[in-house]
């Protein structure tokens, strides 16, 4: 199928989600015969997408979608394309490709990351390093190991895989929650369950990684009442997307003690609050949405996007292709 135009659309107002101009640079240069439009935020998307063939990019609105009469494929830059499964696309025949899996083993890494620091008490650590206390005898008893847990992960996509085989290679043992059970079990993975399973495998659960994707069924999958069945002592990691934790019902179970605490790289709202709590309490670990980032990411996500228009010209199947209707 011919695809003449192409949008590229990689925007936000945070520089290091925003396409490096030697990489637009690098599309002209290995593609001369496409005319390459670019946007960099929605007013201009919204100028530039009537009569493109393609987007490339993860931020296509109800508005900019009504212009857009001839788009036949958008491929997004990233993973999650929730905010673009609107009725009108959905319904429509335009194809949606995305990046899932090329970050999984930049995000597997710093979910194993999180886990031992969290379990050797790290945050603990810090708080009395910056108050320059030998802190030794604090320790006893706050001290565990990721070999003899059990990590109970939501989502079993590329990243929640990749999370799986590292656990397990530490020795922990690993239950894993997909929606599609008949897809069997990642490599690592002893147990399988299915979201229904979620209340009767969170109590026996030490680290619990939140890996799956937001759509309609797994917002707030972790609130206040699957966190009040949760392990006393156990830690909580969210590497999705930061609507599916509750997150004042997460607050709460830290501040009562029934959670040991949280590593976040996801929030309901970003960029977090300055006058959120979390940025705070001396249980959670923050970082701002950067556990797939890596040296090459731009290079892998623009060698991806080639290779699928590739294929989309010549009638290939394409990688990655999202189910509009299942929301990955």
């Amino acid at each position: 199928m011919n695809v003449k135009t192409i949008l590229v659309a990689i925007y936000s107002p945070f520089s290091s989600w925003c396409i490096p101009d030697v990489w637009l640079s690098g599309l002209r240069t290995v593609l001369p015969e496409h005319d390459f439009r670019v946007a960099r935020n929605d007013a201009q998307a919204l100028a530039a997408i009537g009569g493109v063939d393609a987007v490339f990019g993860a931020r296509v609105n109800a508005e900019q979608f009504a212009e857009a009469t001839r788009l036949k494929w958008i491929h997004s830059h990233a993973a999650g394309v929730g905010g673009m499964l609107f009725p009108a696309l959905v319904e429509s025949d335009v194809v949606l490709t995305n990046s899932r899996g090329l970050s999984a083993v930049s995000i597997g890494e710093h979910t194993i990351m999180v886990a031992l620091a969290l379990l050797r008490g790290l945050p603990l650590a810090f708080e009395r390093q910056q108050e320059r206390l030998w802190a030794q005898d604090e320790f006893v008893d706050v001290i565990r190991t990721l070999r003899s847990a059990r990590v109970l992960i939501v989502g079993l996509g590329a990243i929640g895989s990749e999370v799986a085989r590292l656990a397990a290679a530490f020795g922990a043992s690993v239950t894993g929650i997909r929606r599609r059970i008949e897809a069997g079990a990642s490599p690592g993975v002893e147990r399988l369950s299915g979201p229904a399973d979620l209340a009767r495998e969170l109590p026996d659960a030490d680290v619990v990684v939140i890996a799956a994707p937001q759509t309609s069924e797994t917002l707030h999958v972790i609130g206040a009442r699957e966190l009040a069945v949760m392990k006393q002592g156990a830690v909580l990691i969210n590497v999705s997307r930061g609507k599916l934790v509750d997150e004042a019902a997460l607050i709460a179970a830290l501040d009562s003690g029934q959670l040991r605490g949280a590593a976040l790289d996801v929030f309901e709202h970003e960029p977090l609050d300055a006058a959120s709590p979390l940025w705070t309490h001396r249980n959670v670990m923050v970082t701002p949405h950067v556990a797939g980032f890596f040296t090459d990411y731009w290079r892998d996500v623009v060698e991806l996007f080639i290779e699928n228009l590739r294929r989309f010209e010549s009638g290939q199947p394409l990688r990655n292709v999202v189910d509009k209707r299942a929301g990955y």
